[in-house]
């Protein structure tokens, strides 16, 4: 992606440490970005509100409301609820990491991290979104669930289910491959980019969130063990 091509596209930088806030700030606005920022969770939730960016870079530990609160409450708003999510964190336990994809972030970064490679997975993300955004239109029926690739929607038995950009691209990907076992990381390169950093750990954790939002893939995304998943043929009717 150019520097002409995120010239209108607003990144938010919630992070508390001045030093981190302006290295951040200076990489995404020499790519193009447009940058706006907040040092607390609080003042982060009213610049989403105010600004409306595209995408927001949520540092985890956060003063008066840390990163975690601030994803959670993100996404049960349903203005936002589709707002993509970098989460940063200076932890480096998993379970920090698991919490924060398990809450609805779309990509996480540890500290400490190349600002090259920062821009770089925003940029991915980005594209990503782009690209789905600009696909003909696809339709999807998998018994009672429906998806509309155009739309970026999601319903079951008629209701609306919201998932964050990673969950949909994990489903998009597993329904246009339904019967074929994809290993965690061919949906990693797949969903995630080949850029992307993390873990196969990344994979289990949102099929896991898709099952509890659609239930009815609880028996219908097969774990295929030391390789992936694979969701199988269905058999009910639409």
């Amino acid at each position: 992606m150019s520097p002409s091509a995120t010239n209108y596209k607003k990144i938010l930088i919630v992070e508390d440490e001045k030093d981190i806030l302006h290295l951040v700030k200076l990489y995404l606005e020499k790519e193009g970005f447009r940058t706006v920022s907040a040092m607390t969770g609080a003042e982060g939730l009213r610049q989403v509100k105010a600004e409306h960016p595209d995408l927001i870079i949520l540092d985890l530990m956060l003063p008066e409301m840390d990163g975690l609160e601030v994803c959670k409450r993100i996404r049960l708003n349903q203005d936002t609820a589709l707002l993509p999510i970098l989460m940063l964190t200076a932890k480096a336990e998993e379970s920090d990491t698991v919490i924060g994809l398990e809450l609805g972030a779309d990509d996480y970064v540890t500290k400490p991290f190349s600002p090259k490679a920062l821009v770089a997975r925003v940029k991915a993300l980005l594209r990503r979104l782009e690209r789905n955004a600009n696909n003909p239109q696809t339709l999807y029926h998998y018994g009672a669930l429906m998806v509309d690739l155009s739309r970026h929607e999601v319903r079951l038995q008629g209701e609306e289910v919201m998932l964050t950009a990673k969950e949909f691209g994990l489903l998009e990907h597993l329904l246009r491959n339904v019967g074929r076992v994809l290993t965690r990381d061919v949906l990693l390169n797949a969903v995630w980019g080949y850029d992307y950093y993390g873990t196969t750990r990344t994979v289990d954790v949102h099929v896991r969130r898709l099952k509890q939002k659609l239930p009815l893939l609880n028996d219908a995304i097969l774990s295929v063990k030391s390789l992936g998943y694979k969701l199988r043929e269905s058999d009910m009717p639409a």
